[in-house]
């Protein structure tokens, strides 16, 4: 560690903190050292830069696929085991929790998604869901709309209230930033806010098929869920929001400049879904 930091650090320094003996030090570092150390202490290097970028997020898969993807001809295997003696890890996904109200009168739509979570181009299928966001001021609702292709947030709205309005809010981002053709599938749990009369109004409007999940069964909206337990563990367990303002302003951030514009996503081949949206982009203008 000394002989890797010691651009950055004073030797002596760094020999005092670590409790090694600066002769100890000078010894260990006059004997030859094998090219495959200073090769992983090199590669160890650009780890930890890639996982400091990625807010202490990147397990080893992300991180060696960002590897790869800066020209580094380098294992899984070695990444994972540079990442263990370093002491670095990705933190472990938490079980997302459930804020559907489905106690109502209103009608029902079909499951017209059916768990087909995998479209071959943009505004095909559309998920939507809802979770709460705790501050000390009292909770905050996040509504979002997430594209089955890209799963890009294409749109997002954030109250302190879970009335009809927020998740309104949120499609009404997504349309206009999409402009989806007739037909583009929404999905849906079937909570009263999705199913009241002013958000089936919307949907008519501008030729969205609703679509609801089963009764009971969260498997059916995975993808909206997926990301609620993704913010939950990367933003939202992280940090004490003292004001709905506050919230607002650093999920805000996490969405709209992290997750759409920089994470990687497995499910992507390891880019984020901008990212992915334009390569999609430049392959169809190539073949045609």
């Amino acid at each position: 560690m000394i002989w890797v930091e010691k651009a950055n650090f004073p030797i002596s320094l760094m020999c005092r903190v670590l409790e090694v003996s600066r002769s100890g030090y000078y010894a260990w570092e006059h004997r030859s050292i094998s090219e495959r150390d200073q090769q992983d202490a090199k590669m160890l290097e650009k780890i930890r830069v890639i996982y400091q970028r990625s807010r202490g997020l990147y397990g080893s898969p992300r991180i060696h696929a960002e590897l790869k993807k800066q020209g580094y001809d380098v294992s899984r295997k070695r990444v994972a085991r540079l990442m263990a003696q370093d002491g670095i890890q990705a933190r472990r996904k938490k079980p997302y929790r459930r804020t559907t109200d489905s106690d109502h009168d209103l009608v029902v739509a079909p499951n017209l998604l059916e768990r087909r979570f995998d479209m071959d181009g943009p505004n095909q299928a559309w998920v939507g869901d809802i979770t709460y966001v705790w501050t000390l001021r009292g909770f905050m609702y996040l509504a979002v709309v997430i594209d089955l292709y890209s799963r890009r947030v294409v749109g997002w709205a954030m109250d302190d209230n879970m009335r009809t309005e927020l998740v309104l809010k949120a499609l009404r981002m997504a349309l206009w930033l999409r402009n989806p053709p007739h037909g583009c599938i929404h999905h849906s749990d079937r909570g009263s806010q999705y199913a009241s009369n002013d958000y089936q109004e919307v949907l008519c409007l501008f030729g969205l098929l609703c679509s609801m999940s089963r009764k009971g069964d969260c498997w059916d909206n995975a993808v909206a869920e997926s990301f609620f337990g993704t913010l939950e563990n990367e933003l939202l367990d992280l940090t004490d929001f003292a004001t709905h303002e506050e919230a607002r302003i650093a999920i805000h951030e996490y969405i709209e400049v992290f997750y759409n514009r920089k994470r990687s996503h497995s499910y992507l081949g390891y880019v984020s879904p901008v990212d992915f949206e334009r390569l999609a982009i430049r392959e169809a203008a190539e073949a045609a």
